[in-house]
């Protein structure tokens, strides 16, 4: 075969797959922002399969493999999409609540669930850092939870150390619950998530 003829059968192929990676991308995202998450999933994976070097269609596949409830595929998706833009704060945002909900898999070891908690924190911490003016403060109050639920996770130890990592992170979570309200004023619910982290710490304290 000619060396012309395998350099126009390569680009026609290459074509070929970006025209189908195309199609499968755009009927995914079709399918996401008609909340069809099954059929989201189904199409971008497709185009996954044709390019796994797309960061956007990557992102949308942990995004519809988060709202389908398959928590361990949306990571991996995510974790995926990070390695190819590491600086995407809406990526580690994701990947956190991702882990946080397999943090509370009660059928998962401990170990595990440490894991998946303690890696939530990180994420939001690695959001936070490439984004510490998000006007929303979605990766404060984000984390602000998962503090409270890393405290309480510890808390549940009869280790001394553990008790008093849990004591600490109830205090982070309600820093960063502060920090929420202090930046919106008017957010009842944020008030009403600072009493909760407080309540877990006064009985975290008054156990010692």
């Amino acid at each position: 075969m000619k060396f012309s003829v395998i350099i126009s059968f390569l680009v026609i192929t290459t074509l070929e797959n970006a025209s189908a990676q195309n199609a499968y991308v755009k009927l995914g995202q079709q399918a996401l922002m008609e909340g069809d998450f099954k059929a989201a999933v189904a199409q971008l994976e497709r185009a996954c399969l044709v390019d796994s070097t797309n960061a956007n269609a990557l992102w949308m596949l942990g995004y519809s493999y988060y709202h389908s409830e398959n928590y361990k595929k949306s990571i991996a998706a995510y974790t995926k999409e990070i390695a190819i833009n590491p600086v995407d704060a809406s990526a580690y945002y994701y990947r956190a609540r991702a882990k946080s909900y397999l943090g509370k898999d009660n059928q998962l070891s401990a170990t595990e669930k440490e894991k998946y908690l303690i890696g939530a924190i990180y994420d939001l911490t690695k959001a936070i850092a490439i984004d510490p003016n998000d006007v929303s403060n979605k990766f404060y109050q984000t984390r602000g939870i998962a503090y409270r639920e890393y405290g309480v996770f510890k808390l549940q130890s009869s280790n001394h150390a553990d008790k008093i990592r849990g004591i600490n992170s109830l205090k982070a979570s309600v820093a960063d619950l502060e920090k929420v309200l202090t930046d919106n004023p008017s957010r009842s619910d944020i008030s009403s998530l600072i009493d909760l982290s407080k309540q877990k710490l006064d009985e975290a304290i008054a156990k010692r």
